[in-house]
């Protein structure tokens, strides 16, 4: 099992590219089922969840190709229109493929979604808005299974609470579905705009997406498309706060400035300068301990759940104390225990952390519990007095793309080791 060595103290120079976004090329996947015409994507991560989400969909029948950075999907048929769970259990975007697999061949059975355990995302948000649809659907034995044999039809759906994965699943379901489908309280975030623009370009009739309402008209069918997904905005916030914490001066490249906006005002509340100075360009640079500044995570436009931890080991070495307060899962201070051990001092009540900045911390043998808490833990580790080893990365391999190697370029000294 692979772990990370990181002697901390070096600040960050020069430029990090960032990669294509995880959470809008494992939708974009599961779109490709939808037609049996090729669909390109290009600047697909070769992350561990996209490599799972890719052998699932040829273990469902596509075929796929690889060139020039780029992934052609050929899911002319589909013979086994499921989700096994032998091969989704460590993927938290396995019900993704439900609604495209029931709307193409009018049924699917999938694997309840496995992946961190940073509490419940809970499927029944899939499942009522799928019925809704006309689908009929039976959960056992750990499966989903659902079918509509007569195909679906359009339907005012109304989540009772954002959900990213829902809205999309539901979304790629209704383009096929006879008449309109109307999603309200539908997720806004980046991912949701790219699948959507994705979908119109392959024939598909939605509008709206990127707001709480969207529209879709269905069709009979789509055809092929060539896709580029958007740039990885967690990726990108996670190098921003590596460039601040580190008392740095690094360039993060290929980004979207739009998409980090949250953040970016949080950094500069806590000392940061952050400024873009080229076209998908940011520079953050720092000197100093950071002020404290308090965060409540939400969904987009707010401040991503996903930037939490790493935000919250910036603020472990802030001059006071800050608010850390989660509102989208309510496991996720799991990290809060391995940065204890390396010096910081916080206290989890609730769903909020209080953070009382110290003047460093040390390096400590610390093991890593989900994908973003891994993250902070290499935040924390390149800022440390001494060594860092973080245990189980197989978790960051999951969403970032060689993430130790773009950090050494940069000066880190980190290196992977078996």
């Amino acid at each position: 099992m692979d772990k990370f060595r990181i002697e901390g103290g070096h600040p960050l120079q020069g430029e990090i590219p960032v990669s294509g976004a995880k959470n809008s090329a494992l939708p974009a996947l599961a779109a490709c089922l939808l037609t049996s015409e090729p669909v390109k994507l290009r600047r697909i991560p070769p992350v561990r969840d996209v490599r799972t989400m890719e052998q699932l969909l040829e273990y469902s029948g596509a075929q796929l190709e690889r060139e020039d950075g780029a992934l052609t999907v050929r899911a002319a048929k589909l013979d086994r229109p499921e989700a096994p769970y032998d091969l989704v259990k460590t993927m938290r975007a396995s019900s993704l493929v439900l609604g495209p697999l029931v709307a193409r061949t009018g049924r699917a059975r999938v694997s309840m979604p496995g992946g961190c355990a940073i509490g419940a995302r809970p499927i029944n948000l899939h499942v009522a808005a799928l019925e809704q649809l006309g689908a009929r659907i039976e959960q056992s034995h750990g499966y989903v299974e659902a079918r509509a044999e007569d195909g679906l039809r359009g339907a005012l759906v109304h989540f009772d609470r954002i959900t990213v994965t829902g809205t999309e699943d539901l979304l790629m379901a209704a383009v096929l579905a006879r008449g309109e489908t109307v999603i309200r309280n539908a997720a806004r975030e980046p991912e949701v705009q790219d699948l959507a623009a994705l979908l119109n370009e392959m024939g598909a009739r939605i509008e709206g997406a990127g707001t709480s309402t969207i529209r879709v008209e269905g069709v009979a069918s789509l055809h092929g498309a060539d896709h580029a997904i958007i740039a990885d905005r967690i990726e990108a916030g996670t190098f921003l706060i590596a460039g601040a914490i580190t008392g740095g001066d690094l360039v993060v490249t290929g980004c979207d400035p739009d998409h980090v906006d949250a953040l970016v005002v949080k950094l500069r509340q806590a000392g940061a300068d952050v400024a873009e100075i080229s076209p998908g360009a940011l520079r953050v640079r720092s000197s100093g301990r950071p002020r404290p500044v308090d965060i409540t995570t939400e969904e987009f436009p707010g401040f991503a759940t996903d930037l939490q931890a790493q935000y919250m080991a910036l603020m472990t070495l802030a001059t006071g104390i800050s608010f850390i307060t989660e509102t989208i899962f309510e496991n996720r201070f799991m990290h809060t225990q391995e940065l204890a051990r390396m010096g910081a001092n916080i206290r989890v009540e609730g769903r909020q952390a209080i953070v009382a900045g110290v003047p460093e911390l040390t390096g400590a043998q610390v093991i890593a519990s989900d994908l973003r808490a891994s993250a902070s833990l290499v935040l924390a580790g390149l800022v440390a007095r001494g060594q860092t080893m973080i245990d189980r990365v197989y978790h960051i391999d999951r969403g970032y793309e060689k993430i130790e190697e773009k950090l050494a370029r940069a000066g880190a000294r980190i290196e992977r080791v078996s």
